[in-house]
């Protein structure tokens, strides 16, 4: 209980000061205009309140990974709190505040965009690719999860195939209509529930005793049921993305950026929406430890399921809350997947209009993006969803690292503090190097060289920036 309520200490503390800290560095100006009032087109960039922002902000970035990533994430023990707390706070938290506010400085460009703008045109190039390759992703990753749980919801003749097309028919209004027509109406509604089912969660489980994991230094070690195969590094970064950083985010920060009437918002939108599911990630990291007895009784329930969390948060939600939890389990594992794999279709649309300069007004112009998108979203859903989930972990962690470098050029050239972003680039450079040399999806080379590969990875990129450093003048 009081490694729960420390870390949760921290991950507060860190908006109500490190926040400010990063806000300060922005130079953030309010009567400086925002997208949303000076290119206002009734579309994308449509002012809305700052708590709607927010909302549709924590929506947005939340889906499954809060949830489906902590629960994973618990499988190594108490060692998950740490990067849940040190990666929101310094890592995720200033990675979405600053993929925003630079969007908001540049007139709501997605993030590919900006990229190119910090780290250059071959970059921007590949990035762009890279990233609408990851949002398809994303948004297949959201539909075939949640169809295959209706699917078992419902009668057999609702199956997987049926709930496809009817999450795919969403998705397509959600992606065409103005963001203020359904996303900006339903999704604060579900944000604030998905908030309130982890907080019922957490008091129910401590109100009928469950004790809580405590970090000491016996349980400073791995407690996953394949030690060997799933190593702390670089596997547990790569499993807990969402609840401490996920590039992702980048992808959806400029859709609000596009909303915001202030940039005094952007700190209580950008950052905010972050820490809030850090909490979410560590209150589910917390109870999957504790539910079922202990880390190991988790494994063992994890391999009787073949991994499926959906049915962890069924169970959990059933036995602690209820009736209620059932409806707040379906919520958690249907509507906030659904809800983020709208928004991934919605930022593809943007970024492909970007690339092209394309007017994403006419409602036509908007059909000629998004009638192929979604044709080659529906050819991925016949693929196994546990290999797409794979291929996307690891996208979304190389596009965060992208983003942490992309920011360090950006306070470099402004004179400004760069290591606040330098050192989480390097820590996730050797991360996500690593992790695709020793992976199973990757290379599946051995430990030595894949580990030797990701530290020799991060020194040669380290290198190249102190050469950029030196022979780049600040602007």
């Amino acid at each position: 209980m009081i490694t729960f309520l420390i870390s949760l200490a921290i991950l507060i503390a860190g908006y109500i000061f490190y926040s400010k800290y990063l806000e300060r560095m922005m130079e953030v100006d309010p009567n400086r205009p925002t997208p949303a009032v000076s290119m206002s087109d009734g579309v994308d960039f449509v002012p809305m309140p700052w708590w709607r922002v927010l909302l549709i902000q924590f929506l947005n970035i939340a889906g499954l990974g809060p949830i489906f990533g902590a629960i994973a994430g618990a499988l190594w023990g108490p060692v998950a709190f740490i990067w849940i707390v040190l990666g929101t706070v310094f890592a995720g938290a200033v990675h979405d505040y600053f993929s925003g506010m630079l969007s908001v400085r540049h007139n709501g460009l997605s993030i590919t965009e900006i990229i190119g703008i910090y780290l250059g045109n071959i970059t921007k190039q590949l990035m762009r690719i890279f990233t609408i390759v990851l949002l398809v992703l994303v948004g297949v990753v959201f539909i075939s999860g949640p169809a295959g749980i209706l699917a078992n919801l419902t009668p057999a003749t609702l199956d997987f195939r049926f709930w496809v097309w009817v999450i795919f028919i969403y998705y397509i209004l959600a992606t065409l209509l103005p963001i203020d027509k359904i996303i900006g109406k339903i999704y604060p509604i579900f944000g604030f529930a998905l908030v309130f089912m982890a907080i019922s969660l957490i008091v129910a489980l401590i109100v009928k005793g469950y004790s809580l994991p405590e970090l000491t230094a016996e349980n400073w070690q791995n407690f996953h049921y394949d030690k060997a195969k799933f190593p702390i590094f670089p596997m547990l970064f790569i499993t807990i993305a969402c609840g401490a950083i996920s590039g992702f985010h980048a992808t959806q920060s400029p859709l609000m950026a596009r909303c915001i009437k202030n940039e005094k918002e952007g700190r209580k939108v950008f950052y905010g929406a972050m820490v809030i599911e850090g909490v979410v990630a560590l209150i589910w990291a917390a109870i999957s430890m504790s539910f079922f007895g202990g880390i190991r009784e988790l494994g063992e329930m994890m391999v009787a399921q073949n991994g499926n969390a959906a049915w962890v948060v069924n169970e959990i939600s059933n036995s602690l809350l209820g009736k209620f939890g059932a409806i707040l389990a379906i919520l958690g594992v249907v509507a906030a997947p659904i809800t983020s794999g709208d928004t991934a279709f919605r930022s593809a649309r943007l970024t492909i209009g970007d690339l092209l300069r394309f007017n994403q007004k006419p409602i036509k112009n908007r059909l000629i993006i998004t009638i192929p998108l979604f044709a080659i979203g529906f050819m991925l859903t016949k693929i196994n969803f546990d290999v797409i989930w794979r291929y996307f972990a690891w996208s979304n962690q190389t596009l965060a690292t992208v983003v942490l470098w992309t920011i360090t050029v950006y306070l470099l050239q402004k004179k400004k503090p760069y290591w606040i972003t330098l050192l989480p680039a390097l820590f996730m450079t050797s991360v996500v190097t690593t992790y695709i040399m020793l992976a199973p999806e990757g290379f599946a080379l051995s430990k030595p060289i894949s580990y030797g590969t990701g530290f020799l990875t991060t020194v040669a990129v380290l290198i190249f920036f102190v050469i950029y450093k030196k022979k780049s003048p600040s602007k």
